[in-house]
């Protein structure tokens, strides 16, 4: 292997990935390197080539490490080699662009050496990038929760989600959340996914008053945990499974079975001790892909919520246009009285 600081090689497949500075340290506080992450990718490319492949995918880039400043490449970067493939997506305001879309493992290596931690998937594939396959619940607990929180609320979400006739597969989100993830009939757009997970998480509110919220305004949220719906929206993505996170201890947002969830402890899963624990353990979501499931009944609960409750369409994030139905986009004490 080269001296401190010269470029490295990887054959990777029939692609040679040239990895420059691999010396340099991305996580100071653990002393984790470019070439350290470099080779967690290739370790994880199979099950992380399931999580996000054929999709398009927005990189999060830390090109100094996770004490500089990131951010999120939409855009296929220039210079891309021509076997990096991309896919062409449409953000709400109208505007497109070709994003980067695995198809191979080097794909991996080559986003690394830019300084990419999160693969940030869209939740279509690009064959039709305009109808969802994965339907995505994120489990964000408030400033006063912590992962226990989320595991609790997560644990009902499964109850849930079972009861839509839905199968989900969880994660930790390499912090203090859950993300669950559903796979899909493509046969919905993004409005109808979005309703599907409003109409999921309300169900779940229900069951669990006293934790879990999916108030999109803060100040109505009481330090419950928030279910994120607006993460449905299009264009707005989580960290894939087996992605780097940028947090100080380097962790990994990774796939568990719903029985190691609860014995689950978040810190312990980052670059160095991931590759080993897959080896033992295998991919928790190898089955997620042989069974696609309906909508039908979340977007039955969505309609009678809002027939028989009055509760219908919930505000979009601010950067979006103002969609149909929606209510004021302003926060409850900050809103002028009607009339």
């Amino acid at each position: 292997m080269a001296g401190r600081g010269e470029a490295v090689e990887y054959q990777v497949g029939d692609r040679v990935v040239r990895v420059s500075n691999p010396d340099k340290v991305y996580f100071p506080e653990r002393g984790i390197t470019k070439r350290q992450v470099v080779e967690y990718y290739l370790a994880v490319a199979e099950p992380l080539l399931r999580a996000v492949g054929e999709r398009p995918t927005t990189l999060k880039r830390f090109p100094d490490g996770v004490s500089g400043e990131p951010f999120y490449a939409k855009r296929v970067p220039r210079g891309a080699p021509e076997w990096v493939q991309t896919a062409r997506i449409m953000f709400p305001s109208g505007r497109t662009a070709d994003e980067v879309c695995p198809t191979e493992a080097a794909v991996f290596a080559w986003a690394a050496n830019l300084g990419t931690l999160d693969f940030h998937p869209w939740p279509v594939r690009r064959s039709d990038v305009d109808h969802p396959d994965e339907l995505r619940i994120d489990v964000d607990p408030s400033d006063s929760s912590g992962f226990g929180d989320a595991v609790r609320v997560a644990l009902v979400v499964r109850e849930v989600l079972a009861d839509a006739g839905l199968t989900g597969y969880p994660k930790t989100s390499g912090g203090r959340g859950v993300h669950v993830l559903v796979r899909i009939r493509p046969e919905w757009d993004f409005v109808d996914v979005r309703h599907a997970v409003i109409a999921l998480g309300r169900e779940v509110e229900r069951r669990l008053p006293d934790l879990a919220t999916i108030a999109w305004w803060r100040e109505e949220r009481g330090g419950r945990v928030f279910l994120d719906y607006n993460q449905a929206a299009r264009d707005r993505t989580v960290a894939s499974s087996w992605s780097v996170r940028g947090t100080p201890r380097a962790t990994v947002s990774t796939p568990l079975t719903w029985e190691q969830l609860p014995e689950a402890d978040p810190d312990d899963f980052d670059v160095l001790t991931v590759p080993d624990w897959l080896a033992g353990h295998g991919d928790p979501h190898a089955a997620i892909d042989d069974e696609a499931f309906g909508l039908e009944t979340a977007l039955e609960w969505y309609a009678r919520d809002e027939r028989d409750h009055g509760l219908g369409e919930m505000p979009y994030p601010p950067d979006y246009p103002k969609m149909p139905g929606e209510p004021k986009r302003v926060q409850p004490s900050r809103a002028r009285p009607e009339g």
